[in-house]
């Protein structure tokens, strides 16, 4: 089992804009008034400019293109519908906002096999979606690929009988908490658990004062240390940077790279910094316009393919 890869699979958004169905719950996003075109391209400069860099460093991107016709504004962010894993399996998964739904494409499972990759098997958690019961892939489950811990923060898009039923069929420990933020003197719950953490493969990025509940806190911090991970704490502040927001992925020569957006970077301390570049290097990269109006950021915008090759 890998925790990293040298392979992603991203979209280049059509018709990026701030999308009002998933505002409701994500209090990250905001409203920069500016006109949709306006917005769309401004997202599109920065994806472009994000795959160049990961590229250059020795990334394998499968950038797919969005298809205008669906009307996605989301589609930027693959890793909530879609999972790609080792033993050849794909995870789709239920989504919170109906137009996101429209997110899930067989096109992009044929360009991945297309890409030299074996799918195997597909394990299809979307019926839930009757229910209103949500998994938001990756989004709402941050994986440790070999210790096999899912952690999981609680919310309208993580259902807990779910995130159970993805552990028993993928052999995952289910790691569950619920993280908050506070909105107008409120507490409430953080909608994505790799918003607050990010999980690298000798340490670990994650906000514990987002975890209320001292025991919850706790099991989160000694799973990770049972499996020898160092926890680098960031505070909720640096979380409203997407300090959390983070991805460690392998370039040219093997060398690892935890991947994040400029904002995050520059929110980090300079000992926050010291301490990831003694486990790996960082690159960052301005996605100003796709955090605040997608309420997303780097790690979102990376669907990470662990199949195997034909």
């Amino acid at each position: 089992m890998k925790q990293v890869t040298d392979t992603l699979v991203m979209i280049r958004p059509v018709q990026f804009r701030m999308n009002e169905q998933t505002a409701v719950n994500n209090y990250y996003q905001e409203d920069l008034n500016i006109i949709p075109d306006t917005a769309n391209t401004k997202a599109q400069r920065e994806f472009d400019e994000f795959v160049t860099k990961l590229k250059a460093a020795g990334v394998q991107v499968i950038v797919i293109d969005d298809d205008k016709k669906l009307d996605t504004p989301d589609s930027i962010f693959p890793n909530n519908w879609i999972s790609f894993h080792e033993n050849g399996t794909v995870g789709l998964y239920p989504m919170f906002a109906p137009n996101r739904r429209r997110e899930r494409r067989p096109e992009v499972l044929d360009i991945v096999e297309s890409s030299g990759f074996r799918i195997d098997n597909i394990v299809d958690y979307t019926s839930a979606e009757e229910q209103d019961v949500f998994l938001e892939g990756t989004g709402s489950l941050v994986l440790d690929r070999v210790g096999r811990k899912a952690y999981c923060a609680l919310s309208a898009r993580a259902d807990e009988e779910l995130l159970i039923e993805f552990c028993e069929d993928f052999e995952y420990t289910p790691v569950i908490f619920t993280a908050y933020q506070t909105v107008e003197g409120k507490r409430l719950p953080i909608y994505h658990t790799n918003v607050m953490m990010g999980i690298a493969e000798t340490f670990a990025l994650v906000c514990l004062d987002a975890i209320d509940d001292k025991k919850e806190k706790k099991s989160v911090v000694d799973f990770l240390r049972s499996d020898n991970k160092e926890v680098i704490a960031i505070s909720e502040e640096q979380v409203n940077n997407f300090a959390g927001n983070v991805l460690q992925v392998q370039g040219t020569d093997d060398k690892r790279l935890l991947v994040m957006s400029s904002s995050a970077f520059a929110a980090l301390t300079a000992t926050q910094i010291a301490a990831i570049k003694k486990h790996c290097d960082i690159l960052h990269s301005d996605l100003e316009t796709i955090e605040t109006l997608g309420g997303g950021s780097a790690r979102c915008m990376m669907a990470e393919v662990f199949l195997p090759k034909e």
